[in-house]
C-alpha cells in the first residue's frame, strides 16, 4: 500500500472494510475475526475515531502478538500484510474461507463501522449463507472504468462530507471494496456506472401513486432507471410531491410536518434499496402511494429462519457493500436500527406501527392517518356524522373567511387535505357552497 491509497482510507473514514484505533490492544482480535467474518478490510493503528493521525510503531513485538493471535482463532485467521506506512500501522486482513471465525471472547461480525458481537441466530445464518456469494460481490465482466462516473464518485463524496480533491476511479472503487484489482463489482456498477442499466437490467426503482385504494387506477408514475442514491433521492421527492403536509408554529419558526413521518419512510426506501435481491431479473423495487396506505417493496424475502418480529433485535444484510455506501452518505444509521427507528417514528406521531410481510419479496406498508380508525358495525353511520361534523366546521370557517384555503381548513380541523377538499365537493354538490372567480384568486360563498 501506498502512502496516498492510506490517506484516502483515513479520508474516507471508518465503514464496512476500515478501521481506526488510536494505539495497539490484544482486543485487536475481535476485530480480526469481524473482518474475516464479513468482507475482510484495514485495521489502522494510530489513528482515532476522527481520521487524525496520532501516530503508532510498529515492533517487532507487536507483529509477533498480533500473528500470535490471528493463529489463536478458530479456524485461524489470514493476516495478509502488516506495515509502517508514514505514523501509522496497517493491518490487512483477508475475508475467511471457513466462515465463522471467533476468538476467545465470541463470534465477532463487521457491521457497518463497529465490529460487533454475533447473536446464537446470526451465527447459524452466517454458518448457512457462507459458501454462497452475494450478487454485489460478484465481478461484472461487461463494465470497465471507462463506463464509471466521475460525476457521481463527487457527489458521493459531498453526500459524505468527505474532501477530496483529484479522483481516480480505480483508486477510489479498490479503497471502497468495490472493485477487485481492474475488475468491477457489481456494487460499484449500481452505484457509480454512467448507464447502471446498461450491464444490470433489474437496477430500476417504479414509483407509483394511484386513485383509491386498489392497484388500478395510476394517476402519476415515475420509473428510476439510474443508480442506488438517484433511486433514494427520487424516492423521496416523489412520497413529498403526494403526502399531505400540515405547519406547525413552533416558536417563530413555522415546521411542515408530513401525514407519515418523512424519518420512518426513508428508512423504509433505504431498507429495501440496502435488502433488495438485486440478482432477481426483471424485478424492480417499488414505491406505492394509496389513498388509505404507502407501500414499499423489495425483491427477496428475509433468509430462512427470519421472522418480520425477529427483525428489531437481529440485524441481516443481504447486501455489505451498499448498506456500508449508504451509512457512509448517512443515509441510514449504522448498526441496523432500521426497523426500530421506523417503529420508534411513527410511535412518537401516535400512528400504527408499519407492517411487515415477506415471501419472495420484503413489504413494508404505512397507513395514512386520514384511514387510521379501524372499520366496526356501524361504522358507516360514525361516518357520516363525522361528515357532517366536518362539513359545519368547514362553513364556519368559511363565513369567517371567505378567502380560506384548503389547506388552512386541514389545520384548523386537523384533518388531511384530501379530507377536506371531498367535504368541499359534496358541499358543492349539495348546493350549501358556491365558488366564486378562479381557483387561484377566487373566494367561497356559503348559500
Amino acid at each position: 500500500m501506498k502512502p496516498e491509497e492510506l490517506h484516502l482510507l483515513i479520508k474516507e473514514g471508518e465503514g464496512l472494510t476500515v478501521e481506526f484505533k488510536e494505539r495497539y490492544s490484544p482486543k485487536i482480535d475481535r476485530d480480526l475475526v469481524a473482518f474475516a467474518n464479513t468482507k475482510g478490510g484495514y485495521i489502522l493503528l494510530g489513528v482515532d475515531d476522527a481520521g487524525k493521525v496520532v501516530g503508532e510503531t510498529l515492533t517487532n513485538k507487536m507483529k509477533a502478538e498480533m500473528t500470535d493471535l490471528a493463529r489463536n482463532c478458530d479456524p485461524n485467521i489470514h493476516i495478509k500484510r502488516i506495515l509502517q506506512i508514514d505514523k501509522a500501522v496497517v493491518i490487512e486482513v483477508a475475508e475467511g474461507d471457513e466462515k465463522p471465525y471467533s476468538c476467545s471472547s465470541g463470534y465477532y461480525r463487521r457491521l457497518d463501522a463497529v465490529s460487533q458481537k454475533m447473536t446464537q441466530k446470526e451465527i447459524r445464518l452466517l454458518f448457512k449463507n457462507a459458501a454462497t456469494v452475494p450478487f454485489e460481490e460478484r465481478i461484472n465482466k461487461e463494465v470497465s472504468f471507462d463506463d464509471i462516473s466521475r460525476e457521481k464518485i463527487r457527489v458521493f463524496f459531498k453526500e459524505g462530507d468527505i474532501s477530496v480533491t483529484k479522483i481516480v476511479p480505480q483508486d477510489i472503487l479498490s479503497s471502497l471494496a468495490l472493485s477487485r484489482k481492474t475488475s468491477i463489482k457489481n456494487a460499484g456498477v449500481l452505484f457509480f456506472a454512467q448507464k447502471p442499466r446498461d450491464f444490470i437490467l433489474q437496477c430500476q426503482m417504479t414509483l407509483v401513486a394511484f386513485k383509491g385504494r386498489d392497484r388500478i387506477h395510476i394517476y402519476d408514475r415515475k420509473d428510476v432507471q439510474d443508480d442506488l442514491l438517484t433511486q433514494f433521492n427520487e424516492a423521496i421527492i416523489f412520497l413529498k410531491k403526494h403526502l399531505n403536509i400540515r405547519s406547525e408554529i413552533k416558536g417563530v419558526n413555522r415546521e411542515d410536518i408530513y401525514e407519515i413521518p418523512l424519518e420512518a419512510l426513508r428508512e423504509a426506501v433505504t431498507n429495501a434499496i440496502i435488502h433488495r435481491d438485486y440478482s432477481m431479473r426483471g424485478t424492480s423495487t417499488m414505491v406505492e402511494v394509496h389513498e388509505d396506505k404507502v407501500v414499499v417493496t423489495n425483491p427477496g424475502g428475509l433468509p430462512e429462519g427470519l421472522s418480520p418480529r425477529s427483525l428489531i433485535n437481529i440485524s441481516v444484510r443481504r447486501n455489505e457493500l451498499i448498506a456500508d455506501m449508504f451509512a457512509r452518505m448517512h443515509k441510514v444509521e449504522r448498526i441496523g436500527t432500521g426497523i426500530k427507528r421506523m417503529r420508534d417514528a411513527m410511535k412518537s406521531a401516535s400512528l400504527p406501527y408499519p407492517k411487515i410481510k415477506s415471501d419472495l419479496f420484503f413489504t413494508i406498508s404505512f397507513q395514512r392517518p386520514a384511514y387510521s380508525l379501524k372499520e366496526t358495525k356501524g361504522s358507516e353511520k360514525s361516518s357520516e356524522i363525522g361528515s357532517e361534523k366536518s362539513s359545519e366546521k368547514i362553513l364556519k370557517a368559511i363565513k369567517a373567511d371567505k378567502y380560506i384555503s384548503a389547506k388552512k381548513l386541514a389545520d384548523i380541523l386537523e384533518i388531511s387535505q384530501r379530507a377536506v377538499e371531498k367535504q368541499i365537493a359534496k358541499l358543492k354538490a349539495g348546493e350549501k357552497l358556491k365558488r366564486i372567480g378562479s381557483a387561484k384568486s377566487g373566494y367561497w360563498e356559503v348559500i
